[in-house]
């Protein structure tokens, strides 16, 4: 009896055609096709029992699915409204130290290393832009003014600056402050500017 008309028996076993001998000696590509052909055939095989024994698990687990699904019924959430994003939230700051190379906050900036550190002459957050309004307002008669930083090796690279408007104009680069000679009245006459006119 065949192997595959046993596990199959809807399936009649299908006729094999009688070898034909001939003179030419046996080709490497065709005994190679005949031996996949009967490996596929061990591997149908194979597979069918194997869709046996899925279909009796699948079965199997509905039944355990149906079971544990009636237990857990009882205690299972709230559903989520999942059209509100939900926010993710920063981790809290550490309240201790979480490495051995680390003082506490109370013990921080102190030590030799601080003792004689005056912190009110330390470099304050926009102190340059600070010290660059005190200059004072460099006035000039033409309409366009050329600043280089001073030149040299600390200067910038050369611009021209309008100073036709009435109000004080700096460099983009050094922030010195320019204004032309003529709206000198209109400058004054303001209650306040951000550079010293003088």
């Amino acid at each position: 009896m065949n192997v595959e008309y046993a596990f199959n028996a809807s399936r009649p076993p299908t006729a094999r055609p009688e070898p034909t001998t001939s003179n030419r000696p046996a080709h490497p590509v065709s005994d190679a096709i005949t031996m996949a052909t009967s490996q596929l055939r061990a591997i149908g095989v194979l597979t069918r029992s194997a869709r046996l024994s899925q279909r009796a698990f699948t079965t199997s687990a509905r039944q355990l699915e149906a079971a544990v699904s009636a237990k857990t019924t009882e205690t299972s959430p709230a559903p989520v409204d999942e059209s509100k994003p939900v926010e993710i939230s920063q981790a809290p700051n550490r309240v201790g130290v979480w490495s051995r190379s680390q003082r506490p906050r109370a013990q921080a900036m102190t030590g030799p290393r601080f003792e004689q550190t005056d912190f009110s002459v330390q470099p304050q957050p926009k102190s340059a832009i600070e010290l660059i309004h005190q200059q004072p307002v460099r006035w000039t008669h033409d309409r366009m003014v050329a600043c280089d930083g001073g030149g040299g090796p600390n200067g910038h690279p050369k611009i021209y600056i309008n100073t036709d408007k009435p109000e004080i104009s700096t460099c983009n680069y050094c922030g010195l402050p320019y204004a032309n000679e003529h709206h000198r009245e209109h400058l004054e006459s303001l209650p306040a500017t951000s550079y010293p006119l003088s």
